[in-house]
């Protein structure tokens, strides 16, 4: 592990954090450091504000938290101060919880910015070692607690540590661009990380879609040279009282088809897999925590690419429900993709819950911006369990109607539903009215549009990259449902 929990600072840590809330007792805290009335006037302890001072040798961050700081803050700001001294930091670092009074709820969350906050968005540039090994550049981290419940806060870090690792797994795949990373390449990853922390991975081949009829997979993938796969995981424990099954729009690029979007930012369309990438994650860190759950996890996945064979706005395509689907605008492959695997998993498993993750409308980041997701769902229980997974996790949620009022607008002259209603407004609600169609009348289903938070601002970059959004947000929910 890259964390170690321990009752007193080591001499190999060479530098030392200190965690401050700006707060009435800010001034009794600091009493402890030299000159500590100057350096009450220089450090309030207000959010992501560092100061840095000496105790003999060792290098000291004073960091502060802010007023009244949540699990989400405390992961956003040891994230930002990790990546921005990661060059600079020792080979081991203390992080102290004692001195700034600081709750030990919060190792999970302090551990999970600790790590992720030493990612590395460089895939592919020339001038890093080929033997770049994370374990080996990520400083070690000594977290000091009190001797009291360390057994606990041991497993803390420790979740907080792995959520990071399958993060960071996750964002890496994200923002691997399409020349890397395919459906296949998807599938690879799936099985390798079954097979790593034992969970059951099959493999649907183009032949095989086609032959258990997944005709919308199939009529999205006819533009590409790369054939399509679907993904089929299974995670289960021994203590499991509930299966839910997990869903992921898996589309490796999206150039919107015959549909064409236009170029400019056509190049973060390596995202459209961004709800793929949270069902993956999700699976993966529900087996390594083993989460007392029965996971079905699938994934659709293709690209959307333009060919002569290519679908065409018009066509009427099949679907693994049977049902007859117009085409009006083929840059809308994402729910196409999502009925086939709503439908697979609505008629092979008997599930509690159905969950769906998509980058599937520009509409919903419109509503919503890049501050949340849209949620909509026929399930009020699940409405609620979501939203606060989504705030304690800081991968917030919004919910947004599902009512029938919406239903005419995938009326088709020709076909049993259309796949657009061409219109430039309510898109979000349309395209997850869309789905519901598939869900099959399942009383508890809910559908995240993430289209605004998958993939944003951050401090790897000055480009968008990868968020891991969901993964958080879906493991939180999934320990407060056993």
């Amino acid at each position: 592990m890259i964390l170690e929990v321990v009752s007193q600072l080591t001499e190999t840590a060479q530098a030392v954090i200190y965690l401050f809330r700006q707060d009435d007792t800010l001034k009794a805290r600091l009493a402890s450091f030299s000159n500590a009335d100057l350096l009450t006037e220089d450090f309030k302890a207000e959010a992501k504000h560092v100061h840095v001072l000496y105790e003999g040798s060792r290098k000291v961050f004073l960091i502060g938290l802010g007023k009244s700081p949540k699990e989400a803050d405390f992961v956003k700001i040891l994230r930002s101060f990790f990546y921005k001294q990661k060059k600079t930091l020792p080979d081991t670092i203390g992080l102290s919880l004692i001195k700034g009074g600081i709750e030990f709820q919060w190792v999970e969350a302090i551990a999970n910015g600790c790590i992720v906050g030493s990612y590395d968005l460089g895939l592919y540039k020339t001038d890093k070692s080929a033997e770049f090994n994370f374990f080996e550049c990520t400083p070690k981290i000594q977290l000091e607690t009190a001797e009291s419940g360390i057994e606990s806060i041991i497993e803390s870090a420790r979740i907080g540590e792995m959520t990071a690792l399958t993060q960071i797994r996750v964002m890496d795949l994200m923002n691997a661009p399409s020349n890397k990373k395919n459906p296949l390449a998807l599938a690879d990853w799936a099985v390798e990380s079954g097979q790593k922390y034992g969970y059951s991975v099959a493999i649907f081949d183009e032949k095989k879609c086609e032959k258990i009829g997944l005709k919308a997979l199939v009529a999205v993938s006819k533009g590409s040279k790369n054939p399509p796969c679907f993904i089929v995981m299974e995670y289960t424990h021994p203590q499991a009282t509930q299966k839910i099954g997990l869903v992921g729009k898996g589309v490796t690029f999206d150039t919107g088809g015959i549909s064409l979007k236009q170029s400019t930012n056509m190049h973060y369309m390596k995202s459209d897999m961004g709800g793929a990438a949270a069902v993956l994650g999700t699976i993966e860190l529900a087996a390594k925590l083993q989460l007392p759950v029965h996971l079905i996890g699938i994934i659709p996945t293709t690209e959307n690419s333009i060919d002569g064979l290519s679908i065409k706005p018009g066509d009427v395509i099949g679907s693994y429900s049977g049902k007859s689907i117009e085409v009006i605008d083929t840059d809308a492959e994402g729910r196409l993709i999502l009925a086939d695997g709503l439908s697979y998993a609505r008629q092979n498993y008997e599930l509690d819950c159905i969950v769906d993750l998509a980058t599937l409308t520009g509409s919903c980041v419109a509503t919503l911006g890049y501050a949340a997701a849209g949620l909509f769902t026929n399930n009020e229980s699940l409405a609620q369990s979501l939203y606060e997974s989504g705030v304690q996790t800081g991968e917030k949620l919004w919910r947004l109607p599902l009512w029938d009022d919406y239903k005419d607008e995938l009326k088709s002259d020709v076909a049993d539903v259309k796949n657009f209603h061409g219109k430039p407004i309510a898109g979000a609600i349309v395209a997850a009215k869309f789905l519901e169609v598939f869900v099959d009348e399942h009383a508890n289903w809910a559908h995240l549009d993430i289209a605004g938070t998958a993939f944003g601002d951050s401090e790897f970059g000055t480009m968008k990259s990868a968020t891991a959004y969901g993964v958080r947000l879906l493991t939180h929910w999934l320990r407060r449902q056993v």
